[in-house]
């Protein structure tokens, strides 16, 4: 099923059962779609904090969720380096 079906069936709520299959479905989808957002752009050169604004969120927030399931080959700048 493609992500805007899943949608669909998301915002039905006709069928609780479907469309909480389908909201999890999502999340998973939005949450490996981020992390390869956060990837293409420690890779680019942003820094930890040019991701959380992007997200929204604070630096230590978008560490916390990404740091330890970032590619370990992107090369990341340390402050005490």
């Amino acid at each position: 099923m493609e992500s805007s079906q899943i949608a669909a069936v998301a915002s039905d709520t006709r069928d609780p059962r479907s469309g909480l299959r389908a909201v999890a479905s999502l999340r998973m989808l939005a949450d490996t779609l981020e992390l390869r957002q956060v990837e293409a752009a420690l890779r680019s050169g942003m820094t930890w904090q040019d991701v959380a604004d992007a997200l929204g969120v604070s630096r230590q927030a978008a560490h916390k969720k990404h740091a330890k399931r970032v590619d370990p080959t992107i090369p990341m700048p340390r402050k005490n380096a």
